[in-house]
């Protein structure tokens, strides 16, 4: 049987807007590590993008969150107290709800990748809850193969691409960092095979100098922003945030514009939630601006989800 092609020219074009799940931290449904040496923040980090991708609010208090939804996470080193203490002081410290948060945690001791049983497991699960964001951490926890071997490394990695564009999840795995990698480029500094670099579509690296912990990022087909310094703050809750202002927000057209451009680059029929993540509006508002707009005949909605007429 012939394997399906088409031309180059027919492949769809994918929008700007549809291209990240975090702005320049995290590309849509993309694969990758946050990666650094022991005891610089990953895991914590990891649960920062969890928080900001369940809610929306923008990731390290810079950083849009595009498409909002649910995660899975695994946290294998853990206590299942700590993951939830970690996650209800980051959501306090961005003032979400953390009652509501759409982070869900998987609560089987272990999970091998490289046993069947456990990889379908996963794939199951995944099929099932649809996350935006599946979280891995670490990746030493995940398997009992040899990670300095391309051979043994690469069919795990390939089980996770394929969960990747099967349901359409983007995949973070936390992995180490060699002691004393310091000098070396971020991805070479991982510890193990090369095929963990070069499998990431987006790519965190964490460093702890003296006084400072930094922030390099890393994309297969995007340019990277400028490395940036990180710290903790919050009176409420501990949360890792940017050193560096975030850039003056565009003046934003007016609220029917948003949402007409917002249902325009969708690909799907959006839920009132979506909209108001993606526009950035009062739920008042947005109720009020869609009422307008499907009068006028310019939005129609049905079973709860809106799209353009």
């Amino acid at each position: 049987m012939r394997l399906p092609v088409c031309r180059a020219a027919e492949i769809p074009r994918k929008p700007e807007d549809q291209r990240w799940l975090i702005e320049e931290l995290w590309a849509e449904e993309g694969v990758g590590i946050v990666g650094g040496e022991p005891k610089c923040g990953k895991s914590f980090l990891a649960l920062e993008l969890a928080v900001s991708v369940a809610s929306g609010a923008p990731a390290l208090g810079r950083f849009p969150v595009r498409r909002p939804g649910p995660v899975l996470l695994f946290a294998a080193e853990d206590p299942l107290h700590v993951v939830r203490e970690r996650l209800e002081a980051i959501a306090e410290a961005a003032d979400v709800d953390f009652d509501t948060l759409d982070v869900h945690v998987i609560t089987q001791p272990s999970l091998r990748l490289d046993f069947d049983h456990d990889q379908k497991g996963l794939h199951h699960s995944v099929e099932a809850l649809k996350p935006r964001l599946l979280i891995l951490d670490p990746f030493v926890r995940l398997h009992r193969i040899d990670e300095n071997q391309a051979g043994e490394v690469a069919p795990l990695l390939a089980s996770l691409r394929t969960l990747q564009r099967r349901l359409h999840s983007a995949v973070l795995l936390v992995h180490h960092a060699r002691k004393g990698g310091g000098r070396l480029r971020p991805g070479q500094a991982l510890r193990g095979s090369s095929e963990l670099h070069a499998w990431g579509d987006s790519n965190l690296y964490l460093h702890r100098g003296r006084d400072t912990l930094t922030l390099r990022v890393e994309h297969r087909a995007a340019p990277s922003p400028a490395e940036l310094t990180l710290e903790l703050r919050g009176a409420a809750g501990l949360a890792l945030r940017s050193t560096r202002p975030a850039a003056p927000p565009p003046v934003p057209p007016d609220p029917a514009q948003r949402i007409c451009a917002a249902l325009a680059s969708a690909a799907t029929p959006l839920s009132r939630a979506e909209l108001r993540a993606l526009c950035r509006m009062r739920t008042q508002t947005l109720a009020q601006v869609l009422a307008e707009l499907t009068a006028r005949h310019i939005v129609v909605q049905r079973d709860g989800r809106y799209a353009l007429a």
